[in-house]
């Protein structure tokens, strides 16, 4: 079974090699000879839908829950019949940057415009209706309103989710940017029992017990368990944009940044690109295991196509302001206060990395260990 787009684009792609034809990823199981029943597993170049191969056998699933020895399958490889080895098939291109600020910001919107389209499209297929039966996780940065003003500008009754603490950052973001944008917000108020239950639940979905992981992944769980229990089926989501578009403190800071090996912007921000895959499995897997399928408009090929022709200073300005085309491309969506507002990372903005700290701390694993927060983890899963 292939998941995220039509069989025939995926031949045509994996026939010409072309990294971005125009989905919005993909993975699984491909037919290339319509009369052969032999199959190719393919993962399109971002990663962008997961997918796992059993290191002891044939097997291959979406989730590293229903096999018993998961390997994740590399982003932008096939595995052709017969093979045991997956052949690398797509590298993303490395285009000319647009000329002018004026081009590049004009192209983007209509890539962002596309993008949304498609998504609703997908979402409404998934669900056999003609209306996209979509919610928004919404955090009042600039990508998730993004997300939201295009999926109204397209007719989409899309309601906005916001997750957090009570006194967190993205809870009073949200507020304000719903409000700048004069929409009704759902707030979702984690409490430590939330966060205590959805432990287990989100290390096993993901097949990551480490610290980090999981404090990203539990704000998004949350606001999609809500979601779904609303009866949503879907949850349009932000990812990408940072990886995208220079939303990285180190993408800016770059030569000078440590944490990156470029020597551009555009170098750094393409480091952030290769880690992608990693960071989508993460994220799609935790949204599915909350019961909704992730709808990913900014992730669009048209939209990767557009951002990877950006120059470096409409990554990051000489002022140091990140993601500089894509809050110029909003402006036509959202106000500029919501447009230009900084965002914390969600694992600290909804607080979740600092309540499963003192969860950690309260069940006996002091920060005087090594990782205490990933040993608590481990501990919840082994229960």
């Amino acid at each position: 079974m292939l998941h995220g787009a039509p069989p025939d684009a995926v031949r045509r792609a994996l026939d010409d090699a072309d990294p971005l034809p125009g989905t919005a990823g993909f993975a699984g199981a491909l037919e290339v000879d319509p009369d052969d029943a032999d199959e190719t597993l393919v993962r399109d170049v971002l990663g962008r839908y997961p997918l796992f191969v059993d290191e002891t056998s044939e097997e291959w699933a979406a989730s590293p829950t229903e096999l018993a020895n998961p390997q994740s399958f590399p982003a932008g490889h096939a595995r052709r019949p017969a093979e045991v080895d997956p052949e690398k098939v797509w590298t993303l291109p490395d285009p000319e940057p647009f000329a002018d600020e004026r081009t590049a910001v004009a192209e983007l919107r209509t890539a962002v415009r596309d993008g949304v389209d498609a998504a609703a499209s997908a979402a409404s297929a998934d669900d056999d209706r003609e209306d996209a039966d979509v919610a928004v996780a919404f955090s009042g940065g600039v990508d998730s309103a993004l997300v939201a003003a295009g999926l109204d500008a397209a007719g989409i009754d899309a309601p906005l989710y916001a997750g957090g603490f009570p006194d967190s950052h993205d809870l009073d973001a949200a507020r304000s940017a719903a409000h700048a944008m004069d929409r009704e917000l759902r707030v979702v108020e984690f409490t430590v029992r939330d966060v205590e239950r959805a432990v287990p639940r989100v290390a096993r979905a993901i097949d990551r017990p480490d610290a980090m992981a999981v404090q990203i992944a539990l704000p998004l769980f949350l606001v999609a368990e809500r979601a779904a229990e609303d009866g949503y089926s879907h949850l349009a989501v932000g990812q990408g944009a940072d990886e995208l578009f220079g939303g990285y403190a180190k993408v800016a800071r770059a030569p000078e940044d440590p944490r990156v090996d470029a020597d551009t912007v555009r170098g750094a921000r393409d480091e952030m690109l290769a880690t992608l895959p990693k960071q989508l499995e993460r994220d799609v897997l935790a949204l599915r295991a909350a019961g909704v399928e992730p709808v990913a408009p900014l992730l669009h090929d048209r939209v990767v196509e557009t951002a990877l022709r950006l120059p470096g200073d409409a990554l990051v300005d000489d002022r140091g302001e990140r993601k500089r085309a894509l809050r110029l491309a909003a402006r036509e969506f959202v106000p500029d206060r919501v447009a230009f507002r900084e965002k914390k990372a969600v694992q600290y903005g909804s607080l979740a990395a600092r309540e499963l700290d003192r969860l950690a701390r309260e069940a006996g694993f002091k920060r005087r260990m090594d990782d205490h927060v990933t040993e608590y983890v481990r501990s919840r899963i082994d229960e």
